[in-house]
């Protein structure tokens, strides 16, 4: 095993380890992430597909967080994730 795997795998348990409130990015936060970057560094139509791509990664991990988190901590910041979607997507609709 790489030290770099290794890592990864320390990371995917969290910190600290008894309570795990931080953890490395999972692929659909990772894809948000990345989203927002681009949607930061783009203006017109690449600007608003990444801003969709955005919401629609942190919706997947924020759900992933709100069914599966680890603890009842991971589990209200994937709800507050979800909340804060609709809210967003509320806004861009008018509503």
């Amino acid at each position: 095993m790489t030290a770099l795997s290794s890592t990864w795998k320390r990371g995917q348990r969290g910190w600290p380890r008894r309570f795990p409130l931080l953890q490395f990015p999972n692929a659909p936060l990772f894809a948000a992430l990345g989203a927002w970057l681009v949607a930061a560094l783009t203006s017109g139509d690449v600007h608003d597909y990444a801003r969709a791509a955005f919401y629609a990664g942190l919706a997947a991990w924020a759900w992933q967080e709100a069914e599966a988190g680890v603890n009842w901590f991971r589990r209200a910041v994937g709800a507050a994730g979800l909340v804060f979607v609709v809210v967003r997507i509320a806004e861009a609709l008018g509503t």
